[in-house]
């Protein structure tokens, strides 16, 4: 538990801040962070972290990045770590980029779901916001559709000004394939970036622009999941549709049961917070023990900020692509 009796059971593992996209409102221009490579950890080290954080009761993991299908042993990290005791979930978040030949190994060595970034169906517009191409993403979607995973999520980052205009069409894209869409407020996680308040859309807006063409009834299965989405179903299209609202939500820290863990050994305790526990002493001293992994863990939940502070003039140190999605 938690400081506010909250049961923390989650670890979010970023493998790394690289990435082979360049989201404008995740990564800044001209970020570089990867160049410090003797920071950032190797697979035994994310695996005896894991392995530590079993022990104190973590059971659900999410290996993201940066975007974490770049690491040439991505596979072989998802496989250590879905057999380790303890283990109940493993999913993956990525852009897609590189599904098309890594989803059936993953869905294989134990990966039960996978979130992909998916922020607008137009080819110009993704290529404005990611420098990506939109076909690639796609083709790892279909990747996806056909690993039969366990469950497949569609995050939706809402801009103003550049893909409201996408809310509906996304949601019959993520119909078709029974796949939910969850539309993600902005949060200020890109410093020095093109992408600012400004662009601010909520969730209140994207329920009201699909209010507009079906009812919104609150989901009474919803998709599995272990975040802070809340789930609609459309009544007459059938999709289910989540809404993340971590600026506009009053309530959205009061369940939050997760930490995370960053590439070169942080772990956060809070997404909209800078306090952060070093592991890298405990993991590369000559004197290692479990007991020190376990104790700055403890550490960690002990320091879990009741809320964050996104409200409040926030002022980011770290992009989103170095904290880990």
């Amino acid at each position: 538990m938690d400081p506010f009796g909250r049961h923390i059971d989650y670890l979010r593992v970023s493998v790394t801040d690289r990435c082979n996209e360049r989201c404008l409102y995740c990564m800044p221009e001209g970020y570089k962070g990867w160049a410090q490579r003797a920071d950032h950890l190797s697979a035994d080290e994310i695996v005896r972290i894991v392995e530590s954080s079993t022990d104190l009761g973590f059971r659900k993991f999410r290996l993201t990045g940066g975007e974490p299908l770049v690491r040439h042993d991505i596979v072989d990290i998802a496989r250590r770590i879905w057999e380790l005791p303890g283990v109940e979930t493993l999913g993956i978040s990525t852009n897609g980029l590189m599904l098309r030949e890594l989803a059936l190994p993953l869905k294989q060595v134990g990966v039960r779901s996978v979130n992909i970034s998916l922020d607008t169906l137009d080819p110009a517009t993704y290529q404005k916001l990611t420098g990506g191409r939109l076909q690639v993403a796609l083709d790892g979607i279909e990747a996806a559709a056909a690993a039969n995973f366990e469950i497949v999520k569609l995050n939706c980052v809402l801009l103003r000004g550049i893909n409201e205009d996408q809310i509906l069409p996304l949601v019959e894209f993520g119909a078709v394939r029974g796949m939910p869409v969850r539309f993600i407020e902005l949060m200020p996680l890109a410093p020095g970036g093109p992408i600012n308040d400004g662009h601010f859309f909520s969730i209140t807006e994207a329920m009201e622009s699909l209010a507009v063409h079906d009812v919104l009834d609150p989901a009474t299965n919803k998709p599995a999941g272990h975040g802070p989405a809340r789930y609609f179903r459309l009544r007459r299209r059938g999709a289910h549709v989540g809404f993340i609202g971590s600026i506009t939500c009053a309530d959205f820290c009061a369940t939050c049961n997760k930490l995370r863990l960053t590439a070169d050994g942080k772990l956060r305790p809070c997404l909209g917070r800078h306090g952060e526990i070093d592991l890298l002493p405990a993991l590369r001293s000559n004197n290692v023990t479990s007991s020190g992994l376990a104790d700055a863990i403890h550490d960690a939940i002990a320091n879990k900020p009741e809320n964050h502070t996104f409200t409040d003039d926030y002022q980011n140190h770290r992009p989103m692509t170095a904290i880990g999605g």
